[in-house]
């Protein structure tokens, strides 16, 4: 595809400027010499429809969970509801001022106060706040608020675990937070090893964060055995709630001993991401907790809603207003589309697509651990590697196939790993026609490998060496 300069002829123009109805002056009178751009701006001179049709087609090469199967692991790249959008593009709702008296967004404020609801009902925690704009920022705000807990009733404790599964923001997260960070190793069976737990938990420790199910795709059901090893040490448990879609309406994260957590909206309930935003990263603790929320948090007297900031021990604000409001509210809608019954078969058929496709694959692609997995599945891309293929060469391959990639070479505990997060929403015949790609690929890496290593063979950029790229992007166009 040509690009924009390339459709310049001069003397076209796509545009037609009205009439100046204001006294002109020449331009030396109203700026400086020195700011006045000495020769033409060298732009493209192309006419309105090649501008129209450019940039259509160059639309058409994005791709997104509305264009293709986009199975990126540990992002629940779920479809959103475009119900979702029309409410939240509503003017009543977009035109509201986070400033304006409360009297005048009370339908906003319960709109927030039924999210908060509905996520203590989701999670068994007491009191949830909304602040937080994203995953990462909940974990900080999670641990700022443990933090401050424990600097009142257990002052001293510097030490964070995290798990070699564990998602890979979590140690940033905890050093972020001020603590140090001790990583804990898995079991052969990728779940939390016990012993190794046992022998870093003490009278320094904090808190364990604990991603369950885990980036293996497995749920930890040692779980209340590993809450009860940190409880008796004054220790908290945090959990990470990015994997949320898998249990969500199955069980409660606050009665498997949960002290903390953090919601992805922008994940577990619908609202499309990726590209650094939106996100929305609520968090949710238990009633101790509760006092050092961030400030505020919105409150229900009588029948008026309002933004309590009556919080004495508050860590403060940690976002400006009051959340990513417009994922909150894309939330809510999709919350309440599903209904209580709902929420749960979300859980039930993310966790059998994941299944599914690990069962139609397992035998062209190393699983490494072979068992009933959640909400995603990770193998390994080692089979092929003894044939020169390398698992980034299986993504590029699944390009030139009209597929986005998987996660790839995450989670660092599996060699070559290839994470597939189906979500709940596709269908059977979606499955099926991805892991026939997969499987086409897998024996083109034995018949053909060299057709997969050099992929993609379709797209408009073909293989770029990935180092290179990241350090020297050449991004704009020179005549």
């Amino acid at each position: 595809m040509k690009l924009i300069f390339e459709h310049s002829r001069t003397g076209r123009r796509g545009y037609t400027l009205p009439v100046s109805d204001v006294p002109e002056r020449k331009a030396h009178e109203a700026i400086p010499a020195e700011y006045l751009r000495k020769g033409e701006m060298d732009l493209p001179e192309v006419g309105e429809l090649d501008i129209v049709r450019h940039y259509t087609n160059l639309s058409r090469l994005n791709v997104g969970v509305d264009t293709v199967f986009y199975p990126l692991g540990s992002c629940t790249m779920k479809y959103s509801p475009k119900v979702n959008e029309a409410v939240a593009a509503n003017p009543r709702f977009a035109h509201l001022h986070p400033y304006q008296p409360e009297e005048s967004a009370q339908g906003m404020l319960e709109m927030m106060y039924n999210v908060q609801e509905y996520l203590k009902e989701i999670s068994g925690m007491s009191a949830v706040s909304l602040q937080p704009c994203a995953g990462a920022h909940g974990e900080l705000t999670a641990l700022l608020v443990m933090k401050a807990y424990l600097d009142d009733k257990k002052p001293g404790r510097m030490k964070v675990l995290i798990p070699d599964s564990a998602h890979g923001t979590n140690p940033s997260s905890g050093i972020f937070a001020g603590f140090e960070t001790v990583q804990v190793k898995s079991n052969e069976r990728g779940l939390v090893d016990l012993e190794d737990l046992k022998k870093h938990v003490d009278e320094n420790t904090a808190v364990l964060m604990l991603t369950n199910p885990n980036t293996l795709g497995l749920f930890d059901d040692q779980v209340q055995e590993i809450a009860r090893i940190l409880h008796a040490k004054g220790a908290l448990l945090y959990l990470d709630g990015a994997n949320l879609n898998a249990i969500m309406g199955v069980c409660k994260p606050a009665d498997f001993g949960v002290d903390a957590m953090h919601f992805n909206l922008h994940k577990s309930f619908s609202t499309p991401h990726g590209g650094g935003g939106p996100g929305s990263g609520p968090i949710g603790v238990v009633k101790e907790l509760a006092p050092y929320l961030p400030a505020p948090v919105v409150a229900k007297k009588d029948d008026k809603f309002f933004l309590d900031y009556n919080i004495p021990k508050s860590i403060g604000r940690c976002r400006s207003f009051y959340g990513n409001i417009g994922v909150v509210l894309r939330a809510y809608v999709y919350l309440r589309m599903l209904g209580k019954d709902g929420v749960p078969r979300v859980a039930h058929h993310a966790v059998l697509n994941a299944n599914y496709v690990a069962a139609r694959l397992k035998k062209h692609f190393l699983l490494p651990h072979d068992r009933i997995c959640m909400h995603e599945c990770v193998f390994s891309g080692n089979w092929q590697k003894k044939y020169g293929v390398k698992t980034l060469d299986i993504a590029k391959r699944l390009l030139d196939m009209g597929y986005h990639p998987p996660t790839v070479y995450f989670p660092l505990i599996v060699q070559e790993a290839i994470m597939i997060e189906p979500t709940e929403n596709e269908s059977k015949e979606t499955l099926d026609a991805f892991a026939d790609a997969m499987i086409q690929i897998a024996k083109e890496a034995q018949e053909n490998p060299q057709l997969v290593t050099s992929a993609p063979q379709t797209t408009p950029v073909k293989r770029l060496d990935e180092v290179k790229a990241a350090k020297e992007p050449y991004i704009r166009w020179r005549p």
